[in-house]
């Protein structure tokens, strides 16, 4: 299944430009290499008014392909798990998604339904990753494997180049408004550039923190606090704040009457439009000697002319610095289209067009679309530099959160290694602290999503992988009913593939239902690898075969605390046979 991108292969005047390019790419790429293929999106009269009809759309998807694409309506018909069609076209294109809640809403069943014949997803529609949508986040939950697609991951590699600042000095030229939305960001912009410039509505948001004259009907609500932070943190580390000087203006009787305002003067009446001389003379002077550039956000105040001067001059300066060896990011649909249009070096931009996604990602906010994906873990991990003995049977606990258990498991037991697989990053750093102070030397912890990194990780090691334990897991802290949810099946098979023989899984939960369901997608996924061991090391268990103390004797403080209070936990072991069930 491929989650494209309407807004790239849907698009009106469709050019051959890089992301068109990779979008295609990945379709084809997975046709030449025998799948057969489900694409599915959302679109809109404002993609392309000529699609709106997945008939419609099935052809203009096979013209751009040059490729058959087939529509279907199995969704409204509720016979996606039959998928007839499938059988008869290799490439099958899925209703508007955008014409069922259930895809805003992240609906699990929802997503179930679409991922019910689908053993590999693909995500080639980055532009959206910053959102939890069931095609994007709820699918990957059911599929065996789950990867990026060739756009996708271009646009991931020109975010990072985007957020890099690796040159100096850099400045930021910030446009468009609603300054409370997007504070944090300013903020992480005014913590690593040498300088910001604002060219659009958050300029009279700076302008009025540092204390200047402007008139109300030009302020947001709200930001002044969030405007004032910025202000501080520049001035803390001495860096310039560019604003608009001066504006041309118009009103809306005389909309063809353009004239000049200083910004402390700007009458009643009177509309700022585009920065004035003034303003771009500034701009000028500061950008002269950069290295670097990152222009977000369009040239764009209350009411845009027809053809913005100030965006128009503004890549004329960016074309001079570009042949000085200056990094250029430009970032969003109007500015990328300001640069298409103006400038005589466009291949030298790097350009990415949509900008919601950049500003969640200067937020320190994590990318929904990105998480929810199988990667490989990014750093080469140094197996000797974390053990002492890096060649020991392997003990991992995955969500191990403040990692008591784990700390004292390794203390009790240096024959082993132990490793902690927890996406709370603070608690990971905790952990290695007590690890460093405690002079641990085979425990160690790594901050990351288990669900989708658990085999890069492990497979790595040098040893046997002889426990895996998961006790309590708890994703969705306000729906209990849920927190089995991150026990997911390609989690289960990679453990069963990666446990040696005769090695265990070590399963609790305080909640009878959570634990159930740990048990049945072990026995599920497990590739018939797993079976339940009644009796673990003369361990009781209870009628319904729960192990009625914990086989380790190290409790971690959950389970100490349900223990405390009287309530019961349901444990189970599983072991993995040298011969499948």
């Amino acid at each position: 299944m491929v989650r494209f991108d309407s807004a790239i292969l849907l698009q009106k005047e469709l050019d051959l430009k890089s992301q068109v390019t990779s979008a295609v790419s990945t379709i084809k790429y997975l046709f030449e290499a025998g799948a057969k293929i489900i694409l599915l999106s959302d679109w809109n009269m404002k993609i392309n008014s000529k699609l709106l009809v997945v008939e419609s759309v099935a052809d203009f998807l096979s013209s751009v392909l040059q490729l058959k694409v087939a529509p279907s309506r199995c969704i409204s018909n509720c016979s996606l798990s039959k998928m007839e069609e499938l059988e008869k076209a290799d490439i099958l294109l899925l209703e508007n998604l955008s014409e069922f809640k259930g895809e805003l809403a992240n609906c699990s069943k929802f997503a179930e339904q679409l991922s019910s014949v689908v053993d590999i997803f693909v995500n080639d529609s980055f532009s959206n990753s910053h959102k939890i949508l069931a095609s994007t986040v709820g699918v990957p939950r059911f599929c065996s494997a789950c990867v990026a697609g060739f756009h996708f991951e271009e646009s991931l590699c020109q975010l990072k180049m985007a957020a890099q600042i690796n040159k100096k000095p850099c400045i930021a030229i910030i446009g468009g408004g609603n300054l409370f939305d997007k504070a944090s960001a300013v903020r992480y912009l005014a913590s690593r550039c040498d300088g910001l410039v604002f060219v659009g509505m958050m300029a009279f948001q700076i302008m009025h923190a540092l204390g200047l004259h402007v008139p109300l009907n030009l302020l947001e609500g709200g930001p002044l606090k969030e405007a004032s932070n910025i202000v501080q943190l520049a001035q803390n580390r001495k860096i310039p704040i560019l604003y608009p000087k001066d504006f041309w203006c118009m009103t809306n009787d005389f909309p063809k009457q353009m004239e000049i305002f200083p910004a402390y003067g700007i009458l009643d009446g009177w509309i700022p439009v585009d920065p004035g001389p003034k303003a771009l003379d500034e701009i000028n002077s500061l950008l002269t000697g950069c290295k670097k550039i990152i222009w977000i956000g369009p040239v764009k105040f209350r009411l845009p002319s027809q053809d913005i001067y100030g965006a128009s001059k503004l890549v004329s300066m960016l074309d001079r610095l570009t042949q000085s060896n200056c990094e250029i990011t430009v970032i969003g649909n109007m500015a990328c289209k300001a640069v298409m249009k103006e400038s005589s070096f466009v291949s030298v931009y790097n350009m990415v067009e949509n900008a919601s996604v950049v500003w969640e990602f200067l937020k320190g906010r994590k990318l929904p679309g990105l998480m929810a994906l199988d990667r490989a873990y990014p750093v080469e991990i140094d197996w000797n530099a974390a053990y002492s003995h890096p060649s020991q049977p392997l003990v991992v606990d995955i969500g191990s959160g403040n990692g008591l258990f784990l700390l004292a498991m390794a203390k009790r037991r240096e024959d082993l290694n132990f490793l902690g697989l927890e996406i709370n990053e603070k608690l990971v750093r905790r952990c290695l602290d007590c690890v460093h102070q405690y002079g641990i030397m085979n425990g160690y912890f790594i901050a990351t999503n288990a669900t989708s990194t658990f085999r890069s990780i492990v497979s790595s090691y040098p040893g046997d992988l002889v426990l895996v334990s998961i006790q309590c897991p708890n994703p969705d802290f306000n729906k209990p009913e849920h927190r089995w949810r991150m026990l997911q099946r390609s989690l289960v098979e990679a453990v069963a593939d990666l446990l040696a023989s005769d090695g265990k899984v070590f399963l609790q939960s305080d909640i009878e239902a959570v634990a159930v369901r740990m048990k049945e997608h072990f026995l599920k996924y497990g590739k018939g690898k797993l079976s339940v061991v009644h009796n673990e090391d003369c361990t009781e268990t209870d009628r319904k075969g729960w192990l009625k103390e914990n086989p380790f004797g190290v409790r971690s403080d959950w389970e100490q605390h349900v223990v405390d209070r009287g309530a019961p936990m349901y444990r189970l072991m599983l072991s993995k046979s040298t011969r499948p069930n």
